[in-house]
C-alpha cells in the first residue's frame, strides 16, 4: 500500500459550482425525458423478488451541497438499496477504524472480475481487494461496531439513516427473498473466515448485509445520500456532520476506482466521476463539492448496472461540467513569463 506522508500538512480542496439553479432544474428534466424511450437491458432475475420490478420506472434527481433538489420522473419511488449500501457501510467503518487500518484489512484495488466472484478471493491470497465487489462488503459489515450482530446492524440502519436524512426501513419481502437465496455470499464469508478476514460467525455477517441491502431508498434519498459525501459528510438538508471530509474523499475515491464492477474503467472514462451502481435499479453519484445524483431504473446491463441510469448520468456530467478529469487550457496572463 502507498504510504501518503502528509500528515500536518495544510489541505486545500478542488471544487467548483453548478449553474443557475433553474438551468440545473431544466437540464435534469431534459435528462430524463431524452432517455426514458430506452429499453436496453433487463431486469435482475438471480433475485426472485426483484425479478417483478417494473421495468418502465425511472426516477432522476440532483442533490446540491447546499441542499437544492431536481427532480424528475418517479424520483420518489422507493426500492432496495442493494450495493450501493457498501459505499456507505465502508465511510461509517473508516469513521470508526480510520484510513489505514480498513484500506489494509479490506483493500482498494479493482479485481476485474465480477462482484460476487470467488476465484478473485482465491488469487489474492484470501484478500478481498476491495469494498465494493461482495467479499470486501462483507468483510466492511463485519467491522461495524457492536458486540451482537442485532447491534452492528442498528449501527448500520442509523448510519444510513443519517445520510439520507430520514429513517430507513427493511423491505421485508426483499430480505427474505434474498435471505433465502445468499447460498453464495454465504460460501463467500466462510472463505474469507478461512483465511482470517472476519473474526465474527460468517453466516451471521451475511445476515446483517443482507438486512443493509435490503433497506429502502428512493432515488432522491441517494442524491442526498451522494450531496453528504459531494459536501464533506455533512447532510447538506439536516445540517448533520455523518462523517469527516478525508472519510468522505477515501470513499469517493474507491468508488472512482470500483463502483461500477469491472465496468469501472468505462464508466470513469465515460462519465468521470465516483459512482456506485446496485441491482435493483439504482445508481449513485457524486461530484465533489457540487451534489450528489440519485437515478433509478431497474433494466440493467450484463454487468448490473442501470442502463438508463447510466446514460441520463452521462449526460448531466457533460452539460453541467462535472467530469472531474475535464480542464481547459488557461488563458495567457500579461506579464513577464512565470511571473505571479
Amino acid at each position: 500500500m502507498l504510504e501518503s506522508n502528509v500528515e500536518g500538512v495544510e489541505q486545500s480542496v478542488s471544487t467548483g459550482t453548478l449553474p443557475e439553479w433553474e438551468r440545473v432544474d431544466s437540464l435534469v428534466v431534459a435528462s430524463h425525458e431524452r432517455n426514458r424511450a430506452c429499453r436496453d437491458g433487463a431486469v435482475a432475475d438471480y433475485i426472485p423478488v426483484l425479478a417483478r420490478a417494473d421495468p418502465e420506472l425511472f426516477g432522476l434527481c440532483v442533490v446540491e451541497v447546499d441542499g437544492g433538489v431536481h427532480v424528475a420522473g418517479q424520483a420518489d419511488v422507493e426500492f432496495s438499496i442493494q450495493s450501493i449500501s457498501k459505499a456507505f457501510v465502508y465511510a461509517l467503518v473508516c469513521e470508526e477504524y480510520g484510513h489505514a487500518a480498513v484500506a489494509d484489512l479490506v483493500g482498494v484495488n479493482n479485481t476485474g472480475l465480477a462482484f460476487n466472484s470467488v476465484m478473485a478471493i482465491e488469487l489474492n491470497d484470501g484478500h478481498p481487494m476491495n469494498p465494493m465487489v461482495n467479499a470486501g462488503a462483507l468483510a466492511t459489515t463485519a467491522l461495524m461496531p457492536g458486540s451482537t450482530p442485532d447491534e452492528q446492524w442498528k449501527a448500520v440502519q442509523s448510519g444510513l439513516s443519517a445520510f439520507a436524512g430520514r429513517a430507513l426501513e427493511v423491505d421485508e419481502e426483499v430480505y427474505q427473498s434474498e435471505a433465502a437465496t445468499n447460498t453464495r455470499n454465504r460460501a463467500i464469508a466462510g472463505l474469507l473466515e478461512s483465511y482470517g478476514r472476519i473474526d465474527r460467525h460468517p453466516q451471521q455477517v451475511v445476515d446483517v448485509y443482507t438486512r443493509q441491502c435490503s433497506l429502502r431508498v428512493s432515488a432522491r434519498d441517494l442524491a442526498l445520500m451522494g450531496a453528504t459525501l459531494a459536501d464533506g459528510g455533512v447532510n447538506p438538508v439536516t445540517g448533520q456532520r455523518v462523517v469527516s471530509a478525508d472519510v468522505c474523499r477515501d470513499t469517493l475515491a474507491v468508488l472512482a476506482a470500483n463502483g461500477l464492477y469491472e465496468r469501472s474503467g468505462e464508466w470513469l472514462f465515460e462519465i468521470g466521476l465516483p459512482g456506485k451502481s446496485g441491482v435493483s435499479g439504482g445508481l449513485l453519484t457524486v461530484s465533489p463539492g457540487k451534489a450528489g445524483i440519485g437515478a433509478f431504473s431497474p433494466r440493467l446491463d450484463r454487468a448490473g448496472n442501470s442502463v438508463r441510469g447510466q446514460q441520463a448520468t452521462a449526460y448531466l456530467s457533460r452539460v453541467l461540467g462535472l467530469n472531474i478529469f475535464a480542464s481547459q487550457a488557461c488563458a495567457p496572463q500579461a506579464g513577464p513569463a512565470g511571473a505571479r
